[in-house]
Formats: C-alpha cells, structure tokens, sequence
C-alpha cells in the first residue's frame, strides 16, 4: 500500500459560452493559472462539461480542508471575474455567497471527495455531468456495484464477492442510510429508485471497509431557495483489484437511462455519453451529458486522462439518446418529459398558481352550497 492521497473533484457554473453550452476557452486558462502557484497541490486538471468548469485536485490535506475548497472558490471567484467581462450569460450564478465561509459546501460548487491509500495501481474515474441532478448516478452506481448482470467481478471475483456498502442521502431532510448489498438490495432501490429526494453519496467496499465511490449530492435550488440551474453532479469511482473493472465502471452508460434537468432543469432527458469534444449540449440545452476520464494515480500525481466515452463503442449509445431525446422531445410541456410537479416547485409553477389562486371554484364547496339551496327550496314548497 502507498501514501494516502486525496482525490477533490470540484465544480461549479460560472458563466456559459454561448448560453448553458460551454466554457469559454479563456475561463479555463484563468483556472489553470490560479491553480499552478498553489503549494497545497500535488496535481490537478482542470476540465468543463457544458457551461461547468470541473477542478481535479489532488493534495494531502484529506476531505473538507478548508484550504483546498478556499482555493477552489477563488478560483471560480476570479474565472467569474473573466465572465463578466466577456458578458457572459449567468456569471458567478453557482456562487450563492458573497465570500467563503470555511468550506465550499453549502456556497453552490458541487463537490465530491475521497481519501485513499495508494494501492500498486490506481485507477480511478471521474464522471461529470451537465443538465441533470445529482440522483443522476443512482442507476449506475447501482448497476456497477450490485448487479451481477452488470458486474461479473460480484459473482466469479473472491474479493469482491461479498459485495458494497451504500450510503444514500435523503436530499430534503438531511438523513443518510446505509444499506448492505445484495442482502438490502430490495430495500435499497425503493430509495434509490427516487432519485430527486434520494441519492447514493458513497460505496464503500464491505470486506476491507475502504472507499469505492463518491458523488456530489448538492442541490443548488435548496440552497438557494429558487431556480438557479441544475446541479450538475460528479463522481470518483475506483477501479480494478477488489473493485469494478474498468469495463464494469463504463458498461452501465452503454444503455442510457432517463434523468432530471435538461432545459431549464425542468425536462426529463437521457444521459448521452460522450468524449470531451461532445460535451457540448445544445439542442434544448441537452440532451444531458456525461464525461468519463480516466487517470492513473501514481503518488498523487494524475497520470491520463484518457477520454473514456470518446470511443466508437458508445455510438449506439448515443443514437439511442437521440431517438429518445426526438421522443420526450414531442411531448413538450406534457409530463413526463416535463417534471412532475413536485419538482416544478423552483420554476415559474408557484408564480402562475399564485396569479390563478383566484380563478379556482372549489367544487366541494359548490356542491354542498347547490345542496344546502335544494334543502332550503324544498322546504319553502312544503
């Protein structure tokens, strides 16, 4: 085993170019000088998909450091100050607080973080989305670590055989569970099958108690008490050695599932893979995206990335996103390609319902004054 490294994956939406389709290329390079002169780092790539600019950081500060997510927040702050200047569209609207706090939870970046022991050979994948929320990776986190259909290593490999250890968060009351696959697996995808309220936040491994994965599970309408834009999720999942080959990481993708956000985060879409130079979603701002790079850690250092969705085998995938994105795409306003309504809460629904509250004839009430008047009628006749 090797030196313990912390792997902080850290994203935010700054300003969008053009629209919520990408990041200006200038952004990324005021990202990148402000990361270079930090001490606190080993490594770091910085990387966007969509209009989210994504810090890869590696250091040996472990989780929550306070350093680490102040010097991820002056970098947003200063990339902000460059979107402004290029005027554009939504600059600074993931950072939800004039000044840092301590640490960048809470603020609207999303984050996600793990420490690890190096093993021999570390691989690990960082996914990043854009136009979706963070239930996002339930169903794929679930396919890679308890679906034997998906996951062979869980049936014929001795050290994982045993199987994971989930915790899922509930997003509204701030609870967290932990379930035991595969003897809770039934339990646990009543929750998770709920990807709005509940969200698989870490997998650790149940023999040797360490980390498997992590997601971001902030929801910026929460935070913020208002439509701000989706949250745009990411993930680190370790790969290989007791852990989900890489093959196994990447297979659930292979058949895109339906997921939250879309345009204006309001819309039900698939999640289309792609490699970096699609990772620019633009028809109805979509259909969500999904990026997959892949690293070597080698003494903290980030060896890679190599582009995991830029590959030809994920074709079908995305010829399948688009057949379904022409279907949800044909129902318009109508659910369920629009949200339910419990998820409208944060859009303009709670101003038209407040602008109609008067134009609503309570039916019960209407019946029961008809009835009280056919009393009274009959009454007067006899």
């Amino acid at each position: 085993m090797g030196r313990k490294v912390t792997v902080s994956v850290i994203k935010a939406d700054v300003g969008g170019y053009v629209g919520h389709s990408s990041v200006h290329p200038e952004l990324l390079e005021k990202a990148r000088g402000v990361l270079s002169g930090s001490p606190l780092l080993i490594d770091f790539h910085v990387t966007h998909v969509g209009d989210d600019i994504n810090l890869i950081l590696t250091h040996e500060l472990g989780r929550n450091n306070g350093e680490i997510h102040q010097l991820a927040w002056d970098t947003f702050v200063a990339c902000t100050e460059v979107a402004k200047k290029l005027k554009l569209y939504g600059a600074g609207q993931d950072l939800l607080a004039d000044a840092f706090s301590g640490n960048i939870k809470g603020l609207g970046p999303g984050v996600a973080e793990m420490e690890v022991e190096e093993r021999e050979s570390e691989p690990i994948v960082i996914f990043m989305a854009d136009k979706t929320e963070p239930g996002a990776w339930n169903y794929p986190l679930y396919k890679m670590f308890a679906d034997p259909f998906n996951t062979i290593g869980l049936v014929i490999d001795p050290k994982m055989h045993n199987g994971f250890v989930f915790e899922v968060r509930d997003l509204i009351e701030d609870k967290k569970i932990m379930f035991h696959a595969p003897e809770d697996i039934y339990d646990m995808l009543v929750f998770i099958g709920a990807p709005g309220r509940y969200a698989i936040k870490r997998i650790f491994h149940k023999d040797t108690g360490q980390i498997a994965a992590v997601s971001s599970t902030q929801r910026l309408n929460l935070m913020a008490g208002r439509y701000v834009g989706k949250d745009d999720p990411v993930c680190i999942v370790r790969c290989q050695s007791g852990y989900p080959a890489l093959g196994e990481v990447l297979e659930p993708f292979a058949h895109p599932h339906l997921v939250s956000g879309w345009m204006r985060g309001s819309h039900s879409g698939p999640l289309m893979p792609v490699g970096l130079r699609q990772a620019t979603p633009t028809r109805f701002d979509g259909p969500p995206r999904v990026v997959a790079l892949g690293f070597q850690l080698a003494n903290g250092r980030l060896v890679g990335p190599q582009d995991l969705f830029d590959d030809p085998a994920f074709d079908r995938a995305r010829n399948l996103c688009n057949l379904i994105a022409d279907y949800m795409r044909h129902l318009g306003p109508f659910e369920p390609h629009r949200l339910h309504l419990d998820e409208m809460e944060y859009t303009t629904m709670p101003m038209v319902m407040k602008k109609l509250k008067d134009r609503f004839i309570d039916l019960r009430m209407l019946k029961a004054q008809k009835a009280k008047a056919e009393q009274e009628k009959q009454k007067a006749e006899s």
